[in-house]
């Protein structure tokens, strides 16, 4: 009979391992986790990760003997929330890749490493979880991981600080404008409707593609950019001032500030946008070059509703101008966003896809192109597991050294 192919699964999310000791995961093997929880502890005697590691190692070696077992330690990322997860599924999938395993047994220092069962239960059967838990309560020590853990979210991070950041700064800046707590309570109200139409994150992921650096071609424009942005508020400021004893309107005086604004500020968020599709370029990243395209056009019909609107409100164009703008901008928006489309498939179809690895945008290993039918539209995508998928090239998100799906 043969014998049941176990995994030893041990969890080190916040990275420990890289952070203190540079040891990067997946850690594969008896000797390489003995050998990796030894420099850990020495280098940090309460390190709780070090302890589980060892019991990882201790469990493997209970079970080694009847069945085929094997011991691996993932890692995740210091910023935890959802770079560690991307991370620990790669790991997983690479792992997973190489060790077919029936199922795992879990290795867990607290709760914050439990959040990763859904992951890991979507490709095997977990049949063990264990709690190493370091002189402290099980439950004591799990309610303060959790909320430790979670203060150091990203996501959670944003509500409990942020919020509360903003609410302050923002009450400063209306008293001194004279608007009291109204226009604090207008910037609260929009940030959680963004919030609640789930589009905070995708404004994250946009805004995460800028990385300055002095060694990037960017970094000229992007340093450009920023004197503009400033001279614009500057502007609106100034403009604030002269118009707010003559006009009592509120509407109308935001309509004033943000004519003045917009001479200056569009052309500063293109810059930015430029500055990032120069770096794409450089990567040889084609294929995202069209997003940040649309985004560029996008800002140049946003600048003329935005102006028009502000023109009628202060009566210097007729309402039907505006609707005639808006409708502009509409269709322009509609043939730009065909347009791209259009190059998006062009790029799709003369690169070569083949033998790249698949993967989803929360990290998950799918497999490999092993062909693109170009009639159709289609990527055809083998998981390890020999079976075959088809994904419309709409579901491709990006494409590098591996192409991302929706």
């Amino acid at each position: 009979m043969a014998k049941k192919r176990i995994l030893v699964l041990c969890i080190d999310r916040d990275n420990d391992l890289y952070e203190k000791v540079k040891i990067s995961g997946p850690v594969v093997g008896k000797q390489a986790n003995i050998e990796a929880a030894t420099k850990l502890i020495l280098k940090d005697p309460e390190e709780a990760d070090a302890n589980t590691i060892f019991e990882a190692v201790n469990i493997y070696d209970s079970i080694s003997k009847e069945n085929n077992a094997e011991v691996v330690t993932i890692t995740g990322d210091r910023s935890l929330g959802y770079f560690a997860d991307r991370e620990m599924t790669k790991q997983l999938d690479m792992v997973l890749r190489h060790f077919r395993a029936d199922s795992c047994i879990l290795v867990s220092d607290g709760a914050s490493d439990e959040q990763v069962i859904p992951i890991i239960q979507s490709r095997m059967k977990i049949d063990s979880v264990k709690l190493v838990v370091i002189k402290q309560a099980k439950e004591l020590e799990k309610t303060y991981f959790v909320l430790l853990e979670k203060l150091k979210e990203p996501h959670y991070a944003r509500i409990i600080w942020g919020i509360p950041a903003l609410i302050i700064l923002m009450l400063i800046i209306s008293e001194f404008l004279g608007f009291g707590w109204k226009l604090a309570g207008v910037a609260i109200g929009l940030y959680f409707l963004i919030m609640a139409a789930g589009f905070e994150e995708n404004i994250i992921r946009a805004f995460s593609g800028f990385h300055f650096s002095v060694e990037k071609i960017s970094f000229i424009l992007y340093l450009s950019a920023l004197p503009l942005l400033i001279i614009s508020l500057v502007l609106g400021y100034q403009e604030f001032l002269t118009r707010v004893a003559e006009t009592p309107e509120t509407l109308k005086l935001s309509a004033y500030v943000l004519l003045k604004m917009l001479l200056i500020l569009p052309w500063a968020v293109e810059l930015l946008i430029l500055g990032r599709i120069l770096d794409l370029l450089h990567e040889r990243k084609k294929y995202a070059v069209v997003k940040y395209g649309l985004y560029a056009i996008s800002v140049f019909i946003l600048w003329a509703v935005f102006t028009v609107a502000s023109e009628w409100v202060i009566a210097t164009v007729y309402f039907s101008d505006f609707v005639a703008t808006l409708i502009g901008g509409m269709i322009a928006t509609f043939i730009s966003i065909r347009i791209m489309e259009w190059m998006k498939m062009r790029l799709l179809t003369s690169m070569k896809l083949e033998s790249k690895e698949v993967l989803t945008e929360l990290g998950a290993y799918i497999g490999k192109i092993v062909g693109v039918d170009k009639r159709k539209n289609l990527i055809i995508v083998q998981t390890p597991f020999g079976h075959r998928l088809d994904f419309d090239f709409d579901r491709i998100s990006d494409v590098g050294e591996r192409v991302m799906i929706k």
